[in-house]
């Protein structure tokens, strides 16, 4: 059942409100009502889970679901005719098809559940049934465990008759054994339901599927806890960095995006670590998901296991870096199960990836003891950069985060913006450190420099748009030419935007290189393409279309066939939901519609971006920069009023600025 998912469905600005689409019920809840026909699958984790949960409904409502289970930090041997790329992927897993659901006897006849009523999704996933032939309804809701190798699906028996109804349940007790290193796993699955309930009339019953594994040592499960502690996560998430616009989709996807990129933190040797997921990566880091994507956003969001997550990768790649001192050796792209393997072999661009993340974390964090235990890391990572650079001024790299899938030449033009971007955040950074003034006057010089060299050696007329072609031999548009509008390089905003709107653009945001002479390649999407697209697009002041753009992508992503968070590729991973993608996506709003910059530890500037067809929107309860604040746009006249409130500090700030104009805050 894990399908290819073929996507057809494109939305404009009014929302389907038909019984075959979903439906926004809340910020944090959507539903689709009647469904049949339908299949997709939602990934869910904790500490030390991970689920993903297929499900399909047939053309009568009839719902079949495949869970496909994850235990992270449970580590098997593997076979000796595995290839050498199992040693990667040796996760503990286990998938559960229907045959595992209890059988379930109502006044002696065997239950089958009515047609489905609607799905629900709100940090859970829920299925509701409408009531069978005995006159019981079943409610169905699966969500993991926050802290236990435990995922969960709630049952829940309602009585619809008139009458008292015997209910018998049957028990489901499936124990598997596996091996690794660590000895010997138990796993499984069982039902906590009583072998006979009395339901009165309107009375419900409700019993727990459990899908779990064990290892020596492990604390018995604890149900009550699992339920409470995921419910407490989730509304601490939506209790910060709440994002108010006129667009309801853009609001929720928010919302939904913040969950997504929150949860997926892991448990590992190397402390508690965020991982891109997807049922092939976890619990471990990698220099572009948690580098450079989710690692700046975790600030703003305010989770302390988020800070500290991110704060661990940078430390893993920091300790590889003490380890090459003249900065003669590449790092490793990634440290993967639990730190213990590492990959790969090639340059991807990495120290740029992580220079550029960890500057805006360090800042955004707004922590000066934190900053300076790693400003050797930015150091290194910076002159690792500046050694690489070419005669023509732009750094060398064996490929970029796309890993060789397609040729990228030996200098491209996302790593030399990346470490453009770091240069200009680290400028910045560094003015922090009085006894560093020389430093960044030399960073100022590499920074121009390097200005005119992606000018001159990328800059380029490909197809024939004045834009940037991605490598020295590059002639097609390619989803990465938008980088440089990211970091604030302008010069070329005009043809880059018409590329990546106009030619690039799908139904499924940028594609990676659609006029491409290779079939396979011009069907390729990845979607941190597109959202670095529309965050450089708002960033450089085209808002309009951005926006267009952006509601259009969002509503494909929350409301189409493929729901409800931002994916990581197509065909390659068949649009999983990757974590860090979601940080990405509010990205867009936090770097982009708000414009917000770090200046300092208690500093930042503003550039908001509010589209015409708007009079206000407001980012509250922001975490970043050492305290709590809020940040409300108003159009004022022929230009906007920034507000700035921060009540532990007793600030209310007001700024008027003109369309397009900046700002600075201090708090």
């Amino acid at each position: 059942m894990k399908r290819i998912f073929v996507l057809i469905i494109s939305f404009a600005f009014c929302i389907p409100m038909s019984a075959q689409e979903w439906q926004i019920v809340s910020n944090s809840t959507i539903e689709k009502i009647n469904p049949v026909a339908y299949d997709d699958n939602i990934e869910m984790a904790g500490k030390n889970v991970a689920g993903i949960i297929h499900y399909a409904i047939d053309s009568l409502g009839g719902l079949s679901v495949e869970r496909e289970i994850i235990y992270p930090q449970l580590k098997k041997f593997i076979a000796d005719n595995d290839s050498k790329w199992a040693v990667y992927r040796a996760y503990l897993r286990a998938d559960w098809d229907d045959q595992v659901n209890p059988e379930i006897y109502v006044n002696d006849l065997r239950f089958v559940p009515g047609k489905l009523e609607n799905i629900t999704i709100d940090g859970s996933l829920k299925f509701t049934h409408v009531a069978s032939e005995s006159g019981v309804r079943l409610q169905r809701t699966f969500y993991p465990s926050t802290e236990q190798r435990l995922f969960v699906e709630s049952w829940k028996l309602i009585n619809e008759t008139d009458s008292i109804i015997d209910v018998q349940i049957g028990a489901t007790s499936v124990v598997k054994h596996a091996y690794g290193k660590d000895g010997e796993f138990v796993y499984g699955v069982k039902n906590n339901g009583k072998d006979v309930v009395v339901l009165e009339s309107n009375a419900s019953y409700t019993f727990e599927i459990q899908y779990y594994a064990e290892k020596e040592g492990d604390e018995s499960i604890k149900l009550v806890e699992t339920f409470e502690k995921r419910a407490t996560l989730l509304n601490e998430i939506h209790s910060k960095l709440i994002l108010k616009t006129p667009n309801k989709v853009l609001n929720t996807l928010f919302a939904f995006s913040k969950v997504r990129a929150a949860e997926n933190i892991f448990n590992s040797k190397m402390g508690i670590v965020h991982s891109p997921g997807g049922g092939r990566y976890y619990a471990g880091v990698w220099a572009n998901d948690q580098a450079e994507y989710s690692g700046p956003f975790f600030p703003y969001l305010g989770l302390e296991d988020g800070n500290v997550a991110a704060l661990n990768a940078y430390k893993r790649f920091y300790q590889q870096m003490k380890t090459i001192p003249n900065h003669d050796q590449n790092l490793w792209s990634s440290f993967e199960m639990e730190g213990d393997v590492t990959c790969c072999g090639g340059d991807r661009g990495d120290a740029a990836m992580i220079a550029y993340g960890a500057l805006h974390y360090l800042l955004a964090l707004g922590d000066e003891t934190i900053a300076s235990e790693y400003e050797p890391m930015v150091e290194w990572c910076l002159e690792y950069n500046h050694k690489k650079l070419n005669s023509e001024g732009v750094v060398l790299s064996d490929t970029d985060e796309m890993e060789s899938r397609i040729e990228t030449g030996n200098a491209n033009l996302s790593t030399s913006s990346l470490y453009y971007g770091a240069l200009d955040l680290a400028v910045d950074f560094y003015k922090n450190y009085p006894l560093k003034a020389d430093r960044v006057e030399e960073l100022k010089l590499r920074k121009k420099n390097l200005y005119s060299s992606i000018e001159s050696y990328f800059g380029a007329h490909v197809e024939g748009l004045d834009t940037y072609k991605y490598f020295k031999e590059h002639k097609k548009l390619r989803h990465w030419i938008c980088l440089p509008l990211v970091v604030g390089i302008n010069n070329r905003k005009e043809a880059t935007v018409e590329a990546l709107f106009d030619r690039l653009w799908t139904d499924n945001g940028v594609h990676v290189e659609k006029n491409s002479d290779n079939p396979r390649i011009a069907e390729i999407f990845w979607d941190r393409g597109t959202l670095y697209a529309l965050r450089g697009t708002i960033v450089s002041g085209e808002i309009e279309q951005s926006l267009e753009k952006l509601v259009e992508f969002s509503e494909k992503r929350l409301l189409g066939d493929r729901v409800p968070y931002v994916v990581e590729a197509f065909p390659e991973g068949n649009m999983a939901h990757l974590s860090a993608e979601s940080a990405l996506y509010c990205r867009v709003f936090t770097e982009g519609l708000f414009g917000i910059k770090p200046l300092g530890f208690r500093s930042f500037s503003l550039t908001p971006r509010l589209p015409k067809e708007w009079n206000t929107m407001s980012l509250e309860n922001i975490q970043a920069f050492g305290a709590d604040h809020s940040i409300e746009i108003n159009r004022k006249n022929t230009g906007l009023q920034v507000v700035v409130t921060c009540p532990s500090k007793g600030m209310k700030k007001f700024f008027d600025i003109r369309e397009g104009g900046s700002c600075v805050v201090e708090l």
